[in-house]
């Protein structure tokens, strides 16, 4: 009897424990179905002409951002949101007709929640190619919150386009992430030249309103005060 109720109890445990994997497993399987249906839905409204798609895509990668369910596909649609009508290009007569810079700007926001090195790559490239004050704003914002700066890549671009724009179309706004970017990345500069004459034209340059001067100012003493004492360090 004794011999029966143990086979018994080892027939009852394979039962449920076999009902319980193939439960795990259509869970599984019906996960990963779902998150690829998201990730095809994504693309496709971001792919796609209306602009009124792209800013559900947005809504979409956003709730995944600050998830963290972040996948390749949707990374592959967040930089080309970042860099729609600028990095691709539908014309019309000669004419772009999906430049939207706040769908791009809303998508650099979200690399920044995204906040890994990929996300700073795409957001390194969008400073290098976009011509809007409102795009780079963002951009340079996000690229501060990651913190990524390898080989002074991000703070070198941000100094050298900066100078560009500050030439070209000088923004008060544009200027004030600049500094702040600068600021935030000053722990991770191993070369911090470009970015002290960057700090030194914003600070002197009268198209920037007075507190935007003052805080570059401010930054820059920040900055020369820490070389200074790296230097007496060595």
């Amino acid at each position: 009897m004794k011999i029966s109720m143990i086979s018994l109890c080892v027939v009852a445990g394979l039962v449920f424990g076999t009902a319980a994997f193939a439960q795990e497993t259509e869970t599984s399987v019906e996960s990963e179905y779902m998150s690829s249906m998201d990730d095809l839905i994504i693309t496709e409204l971001a792919n796609a002409d209306e602009r009124e798609n792209k800013e559900v895509a947005l809504q979409y990668l956003r709730d995944a951002a600050e998830n963290g369910s972040v996948s390749p596909d949707m990374m592959m649609a967040l930089e080309h949101l970042a860099g729609e009508g600028i990095n691709t290009q539908s014309r019309m007569k000669g004419r772009v007709m999906n430049n939207f810079p706040d769908i791009r700007r809303e998508a650099c926001i979200i690399l920044g929640q995204v906040g890994t090195e990929e996300a700073a790559v795409t957001l390194n490239k969008i400073v290098k190619t976009d011509n809007e004050p409102m795009v780079l704003s963002a951009a340079i914002h996000s690229l501060a919150e990651i913190g990524y700066n390898n080989n002074d890549e991000v703070s070198n671009a941000i100094a050298f386009y900066s100078n560009k724009f500050e030439s070209m179309n000088p923004s008060s706004s544009l200027a004030l992430e600049v500094v702040n970017a600068y600021e935030k990345l000053s722990g991770n500069i191993k070369d911090t030249k470009p970015v002290i004459n960057s700090l030194q034209r914003i600070a002197t340059d009268y198209h920037f309103v007075k507190p935007v001067r003052d805080r570059a100012q401010e930054v820059l003493n920040k900055m020369r005060s820490s070389s200074g004492g790296d230097k007496k360090k060595k």
